[in-house]
């Protein structure tokens, strides 16, 4: 079973940053794309980010401007830098490989293998 490993989570309070880490076994990195997910409590998991192979990266609009997402080739590590960080950012955060879709005006991630434990993430106001 092939599952990732999230690292980075902790308590912060509203305005600040943390930056999550996600390491990956290099075959599966360096051919796929990246993605974060995250879910919050009593909402449904929903995609945040993603990056390419290239090094391409997109997100949804709640995190524009505030979260970086990028990749290491050199370390099979890939990361989310969250700045400014807000109280409904609150969530567990996983990463995920897969196929990123592009339809032009939109995006997605089809992700392969399963959901580690992923990383929890806690905003205080």
């Amino acid at each position: 079973q092939v599952q990732l490993v999230e690292s980075g989570g902790g308590l912060v309070q509203a305005g600040g940053s943390l930056r999550l880490s996600c390491a990956a076994p290099g075959s599966i990195f360096r051919r796929n794309a990246m993605a974060w997910y995250r879910q919050a409590p009593g909402k449904q998991r929903e995609l945040v980010a993603a990056t390419t192979t290239d090094g391409i990266t997109n997100y949804i609009d709640s995190v524009k401007g505030r979260f970086t997402i990028s990749r290491d080739n050199a370390k099979n590590t890939v990361y989310l830098q969250m700045n400014s960080l807000k109280p409904e950012d609150t969530a567990v955060y996983y990463c995920r490989a897969g196929t990123y879709l592009n339809y032009g005006s939109t995006w997605t991630m089809t992700p392969f293998g399963s959901w580690g434990q992923g990383t929890q993430v806690t905003v205080s106001s």
